[in-house]
């Protein structure tokens, strides 16, 4: 078997350079969004956007460090890491101290590690050596069980730090399955199941009933009126009409009081510009106020002044909406496009299915990101509160978000070789 002549063997450089990109222009926003005038130097380390700076460094040192290390090392320990992950997780609930209402950060000095980052990763792998292990097929339903397992059991765990937001970005591994030959009915009663839960929020639930019945009638006149059909309609009956009836108790019992707060202001069944509604109501001003070519940089009245909490975390987009506008916005959602587009050329373009499965892992994980992230601050999701890829503040997401590109880079390096 041939071997790399240099870690810079068939990198894909395209990639890198948008990761470089984002990560510096990120950089740029959190040292607008926290600005502070009595430390005016990007690079002082007693603010966060000194800090990020540091992160940032040792992003790049484990990215180089990513590709000195022998690509089949990130298969030969996938399941490990996983091991290793599930078990730093459940240690997060018992160890961890509390940040409004989540333990999800273990203290490690001055730095709070949040192992949920890195959760997802390490779900990415494992998942990828499995799906891509010898004689396994999508279509069994021993494979479905045990794929579904290793999926739900951190975010299970991570639901108990009490973490939702980082928890749901596991559904994103749906998509990986349905690449791998999941058969589409599962997306599709999975989304009928989301929407049937809004609007259960939403409408009266015999409004709901009687227009599940009326699908399922018209669905019956369509097809072959068998026994087998009426079955499944009546099952599929069954399971919709329960999940209307279901989701008060879910609603109630199983989201704490802001997070429902959070969704009755976003469907509009309360106004609470002072309260639940207040991030997001200062974060639209401050996109709108940005219009088509921002207030400048350093210039946003409303990142200057603080009006929306969370600015550098959660709310990052809002501070490039106002000082960059609609061309700077437009421009990082083009960027994200174009990482994602590069992320599944290098899927498609792999003879080695572990890479295969593992890059569209990567995608689905920056997607969902990108999608929730974007969607609160402009007020179509509840704010959930996970981190915009490669631009907000914090060393665990940054860390992790790294790690997850440049594996698959190191990865993607070896398309021309075999790894096994």
């Amino acid at each position: 078997m041939r071997q790399q002549k240099s870690i810079f063997d068939n990198i894909d450089w395209p990639t890198v350079s948008i990761y470089i990109v984002m990560v510096l222009f990120g950089w740029l926003n959190i040292f607008s969004a926290v600005y502070n005038e009595a430390h005016p130097s990007i690079l002082d380390a007693t603010q966060n956007y000194g800090k990020q700076l540091m992160w940032i460094a040792v992003s790049a040192l484990f990215a180089i460090i990513i590709l000195i290390i022998d690509g089949k090392f990130y298969e030969a320990f996938a399941i490990p890491f996983y091991v290793l992950m599930i078990a730093l997780n459940i240690g997060a609930i018992f160890l961890s101290r509390d940040v409004k209402g989540a333990h999800a950060w273990i203290p490690l000095g001055s730095f709070n590690l949040q192992p949920s980052e890195f959760a997802k990763l390490a779900t990415a792998l494992a998942l990828a050596k499995y799906l891509s292990s010898p004689y396994i097929r999508i279509a069994e339903n021993k494979t479905k069980i045990i794929a579904s397992f290793m999926i739900l059991l951190p975010m299970a765990i991570i639901l108990l730090q009490n973490d939702t937001g980082s928890a749901l970005v596991f559904a994103s591994f749906l998509f990986v399955l349905y690449r791998e030959g999941l058969s589409q009915n599962v997306l599709i009663f999975g989304f009928i199941a989301a929407l049937l839960f809004v609007l259960s929020l939403m409408v009266a639930k015999v409004y709901l009933i009687i227009a599940i019945v009326v699908v399922l009638v018209l669905t019956w006149f369509t097809l072959r009126r068998t026994w087998r059909n009426f079955l499944a309609l009546t099952v599929v009956g069954c399971l919709a009409i329960g999940l209307v009836y279901s989701v008060d108790y879910v609603y109630n019992t199983a989201l704490q009081p802001h997070q429902k707060q959070r969704i009755d202001v976003l469907l509009g069944k309360k106004t609470d510009l002072k309260g639940a509604g207040y991030n997001v109501n200062q974060s639209l001003i401050a996109i709108g106020s940005g219009s088509i070519t921002g207030k400048g940089f350093l210039q946003g009245t409303q990142t200057k002044f603080d009006f929306v909490p969370e600015q550098s975390t959660d709310f990052i987009f809002c501070t490039v909406g106002e000082e960059w506008g609609f061309i700077g916005t437009s421009s990082v959602l083009l960027l994200f496009t174009v990482l994602l587009y590069r992320i599944i050329i290098i899927a498609e373009r792999q003879k080695n299915a572990f890479v295969r499965v593992y890059g569209y892992g990567v995608a689905s994980i920056l997607f969902f990101h990108v999608f929730i992230n974007v969607g609160m601050a402009i007020g179509l999701l509840p704010v959930i509160g996970i981190p915009f890829p490669f631009f907000s503040y914090g060393g665990s997401s940054l860390i992790s978000f790294t790690l997850l590109l440049f594996i698959l880079i190191k990865l993607d390096s070896y398309r021309m070789y075999v790894l096994r």
